[in-house]
């Protein structure tokens, strides 16, 4: 029998197969889960084509650095990732019929995971941090005439970024604040589509757009399910520089200096997407970004069909009742949870959805949930109850579509009651 090995030889960082010539790499899967995007696979090129059944996940240990490099002591954790499954696939991850020259590693993941996760938050803003790969062979892989074994493969390739690379990405400037973006457009098609524009929270300002996407888990809104309730939906999803709350006289103060240049945005990107159907504008934002949320449809009164602001921060104290007619006129629906630390309703969104009511609001609505727990299933405490997140994390059941009341004598999910929403009635 012929043995193959595949050794790191040459220069630091690059392996070579000896007998193809052809360098061996690695590309990682991002995915955005609920509680933020984590690498969930690692996707080996091996410049050799084997058979699908000449792996097991005991072939290759996977081992991870996290560093973020704004930090004096940079790294902010290293180890071993479980392993759960391996196969050998295509380029793009998914599996081989027979044979290929790619493998895939599927790594376990979850909220308590520490090192999977891309962004790093640190107790003000999420970044995105650096990380380095070390996949080393521990078993060999046996064909029929050779032996493949000693493989370290660490030189990276790239990463496959699923749902945030569905996004166009742009700036736009208004005077002298520049907004990024991220968007989506639906398949053309005879009918106009509606927009929806979600403004992200405190934590995801910045120049990358696809930050809002990632950490609050905006790539949701493109989604097959979300996505069919509306037959096709344009998504905007604006970045302020710093934070939705910073006004001109300090922090959430009843302004934004970002507001103006926030409504330019908006109005451009229609003028520049005629098949936008502007009786069908929705706008929502989570914390800082439910802050936005009620600003706007408080200062441009009958402009969106629908809002949708969760764990807002706008203090009640702060809207007049002058602001509340105005804001009445678009329907509203909030999301919160009784035990947010961060913004407390008691203090935001309960006294203004008791207020709007009071002022004969017909189409305002409240989810007020106590905690935040996982609803899929796969995550639990040891006592074998449903793994719990922070409260202030309630986006994570709007974005599930989760909140849901009878409206009208029919019960719907937000989703559900958003899509249904017209200036046309």
């Amino acid at each position: 029998m012929k043995r193959i090995i595949i050794h790191y030889l040459v220069n630091p960082g690059r392996l070579v197969d000896i007998l193809s010539g052809k360098e061996t790499s690695y590309r990682t899967v991002t995915e955005v889960k609920d509680w933020g995007a984590v690498i969930t696979k690692v996707i080996i090129h091996l410049g050799k084509i084997i058979p699908v059944n000449s792996i097991t996940r005991y072939t290759f240990k996977v081992h991870v650095q996290r560093i973020d490099k704004r930090l004096t002591t940079p790294l902010l954790g290293e180890g071993y990732r479980p392993l759960t499954k391996a196969y050998v696939c295509n380029e793009a991850g998914f599996p081989a019929e027979n044979k290929d020259k790619y493998i895939c590693l599927e790594m376990k993941i979850g909220p308590t995971e520490k090192l999977g996760p891309v962004l790093h938050f640190d107790g003000g803003a999420n970044h995105r941090i650096d990380f380095h790969y070390t996949i080393t062979q521990v078993e060999d892989i046996k064909l029929d005439t050779e032996t493949i074994s000693e493989l370290i493969v660490d030189t990276f390739a790239g990463d496959i970024k699923k749902g945030v690379e569905d996004f166009s990405t742009g700036k736009f400037t208004y005077h002298d604040i520049t907004l990024n973006y991220a968007d989506y457009v639906p398949r053309k098609s005879e009918q106009k589509k509606p927009l929806i524009i979600w403004l992200h929270g405190g934590g995801e300002g910045g120049t990358d757009p696809t930050l809002p996407l990632s950490a609050n888990k905006a790539v949701s809104f493109i989604t097959n399910d979300i996505q069919s309730y509306f037959e096709g939906a344009y998504i905007l999803v604006p970045q302020a520089p710093t934070r939705w709350m910073d006004g001109f006289t300090g922090k959430a103060d009843g302004t934004s200096i970002y507001q103006e240049a926030l409504m330019a945005l908006i109005k451009t990107y229609i003028s520049k997407h005629p098949a936008i159907d502007v009786t069908r504008i929705y706008v929502g934002g989570a914390s800082n970004g439910g802050y936005m949320t009620l600003l706007m449809t408080r200062d441009y009164p009958g402009y969106f069909a629908g809002a949708f602001p969760v764990c807002e921060g706008l203090d009640d104290s702060l809207i007049t009742d002058t602001d509340l007619k105005n804001m009445i006129t678009t329907p509203t629906w909030f999301v919160h949870a009784s035990q947010d630390p961060v913004l407390p309703p008691q203090c935001y969104t309960l006294l203004t959805y008791n207020r709007m009511v009071e002022a004969g609001a017909d189409n305002v609505h409240l989810s007020l949930y106590e905690h935040v727990h996982d609803k899929s299933g796969l995550y639990k405490h040891s006592d074998g109850s449903p793994f719990q997140y922070h409260p202030h994390c309630i986006w994570i059941y709007l974005f599930n579509n989760d909140p849901s009341m009878e409206v009208n004598g029919k019960t719907m999910t937000i989703m559900e009651w958003l899509a249904d929403q017209s200036l046309n009635g």
